[in-house]
């Protein structure tokens, strides 16, 4: 037998998973268990324990080793304009309907360090539209949470984002977007003006707004179906309706619980419309 596949360090990871949500309240269970076993072990290793009991007693006392923990198994891959084909079809779709709108609400669910949505700042930004958001950006990682309100990001990473910026339909010149210092790219504070950041737990949190689209792109593909239905199931109550849903794109409606509720906006991108 496999050593990753072995039942009682499931029943170990299990006991680890308890004892986070009930010290700290952060829901693990229903992830996807693969996933998080690899992750697990990475942690054990990162933070120098012994073994999976070893973790769990660490972090039930240590609340810095509990934020180790969490950035372990939190996924906070991102960058701007990920999927530029996405950021483009949304600009050349969604955006002709958000131009009716006399006012636009925008969530950004499970938002990590915040690449995509300042992408979407500028993106509302040359399209006019910005003045006129809101764009609430939010993430259960305190730490990765902190990264995107300061909005500092490593300059040798801007020229790949230029790129991804032009392929994503970007009409201006994407160094205006930013202040190089001392090796960072700082985002221009008028392109921080309209976003609210905070908390939310797509696992365990309650709708909070109603929105007229929300991007939740890469997030749920680490969750179980039971996971799955039940933040569908908020993503559509916090939905208005004709509002548009951005899910990523190895992602889909498919046997989720509103399937039928919603229209495709362009199939390949995955963007969804509310049709009720």
């Amino acid at each position: 037998m496999a050593a990753d596949s072995h039942p009682g360090r499931d029943g170990e990871i299990g006991r680890l998973l308890d004892a986070i949500y009930e010290r700290y309240g952060f829901d693990f269970r229903d992830y996807a268990r693969a996933s998080l076993r690899r992750r697990v072990q990475n942690a054990v290793h990162d933070l120098g324990v012994a073994d999976v009991p070893a973790l769990r007693e660490r972090v039930e006392v240590d609340r810095n080793a509990m934020e180790q923990l969490l950035i372990a198994l939190t996924v906070n891959v991102t960058s701007m304009y990920r999927d530029p084909e996405v950021f483009l079809s949304f600009r050349n779709t969604v955006v002709p309907l958000l131009r009716s709108y006399p006012f636009t609400r925008i969530w950004h669910a499970g938002c990590s360090t915040g690449e995509e949505v300042y992408s979407m700042a500028i993106l509302l930004h040359e399209e006019g539209l910005y003045p006129k958001c809101r764009i609430y950006a939010t993430d259960m990682n305190e730490v990765v949470l902190q990264r995107a309100i300061e909005a500092v990001y490593p300059l040798d990473a801007m020229a790949g984002y230029a790129d991804a910026y032009r392929l994503a339909g970007g009409t201006g010149d994407f160094t205006d977007y930013y202040t190089a210092r001392y090796g960072h790219a700082i985002i221009n504070h008028a392109l921080r003006r309209n976003i609210v950041f905070g908390h939310h737990n797509l696992v365990t949190d309650r709708s909070f707004n109603e929105f007229h689209v929300i991007f939740c792109r890469n997030v749920m593909i680490y969750f179980n179906r039971q996971l799955q239905d039940r933040v569908h199931n908020l993503l559509y109550s916090s939905l208005r309706r004709f509002g548009v849903l951005a899910l990523g794109v190895k992602e889909s409606l498919v046997a989720t619980p509103h399937e039928h509720e919603y229209e495709s906006l362009a199939p390949r991108t995955k963007l969804f419309r509310r049709r009720a």
